[in-house]
């Protein structure tokens, strides 16, 4: 993949870094020199110390021929100017960061792919972790559904009993999914049935329209503060 990447700040260098190590060919525009110095001595790839909002400085990175650009910039403005640009050029995918949750409808029209104000999704992660701390890994669907990953506990309700028994007995509510069991004697995750028994151990992937709740998460052994944060 050609990939143009706008920005080698915090976030910029790690997509920058990503991307290489994947095998990609990779041009960054960069417009603080210093920045641009540091991301061409430590990337194996191009680094142009240039303004990504000047038509010619995205032609001079090659976007005629790009697979996709990514703006990483702190501005919200520079990158839908970046992604104007780009679809001017019909680059297949267009991506930015938009940190003003304001601006997203103008990025929607562009037609640009967006990650919404990552300080913001680092930092509800962190809460995550405070919050409820058996949740290894988490993605928001929708409003409120959630799918996630969790650890089963030995004093789960469903630790040794197959997922049809657990339905039957109502330990599963109608409104949450077991997706996908990964367990330590199986190199490949396990693909549920209801003949599927759950061990104590087993790392599970879950999906649930209330989200990873204290109710949900002491299905599985984790018996944590039901109370609100702050209570």
């Amino acid at each position: 993949m050609y990939l143009i990447v706008v920005g080698a700040g915090d976030i910029g260098t790690q997509l920058i870094d990503i991307a290489t190590q994947s095998g990609n060919e990779v041009v960054v525009l960069e417009r603080d020199r210093e920045r641009a110095e540091t991301a061409a001595s430590a990337f194996d790839c191009l680094v142009l110390n240039d303004d990504a909002t000047v038509q010619d400085s995205l032609v001079d990175a090659g976007i005629e021929r790009a697979d996709a650009i990514v703006s990483t910039t702190d501005r919200d403005a520079t990158n839908i100017m970046v992604c104007l640009l780009a679809t001017e050029f019909d680059v297949p995918n267009v991506v930015s960061v938009v940190h003003d949750p304001d601006h997203m409808n103008i990025f929607e029209r562009i037609g640009a792919n967006t990650m919404q104000n990552p300080q913001r999704l680092i930092a509800e992660n962190l809460f995550r972790a405070v919050e409820r701390p058996s949740v290894v890994d988490y993605m928001h669907v929708g409003e409120t559904a959630e799918v996630f990953e969790i650890n089963v506990g030995a004093e789960a309700s469903v630790a040794g009993k197959t997922l049809a028994d657990a339905a039957s007995a109502g330990l599963l509510p109608d409104d949450m999914l077991v997706v996908a069991i990964e367990r330590d004697d199986h190199t490949n995750p396990i693909t549920p049935r209801g003949n599927t028994r759950i061990e104590p151990g087993d790392l599970v992937t879950v999906y649930s329209e209330q989200g990873a709740t204290p109710d949900i998460t002491d299905i599985f052994g984790h018996f944590e503060d039901h109370g609100h944060p702050g209570s």
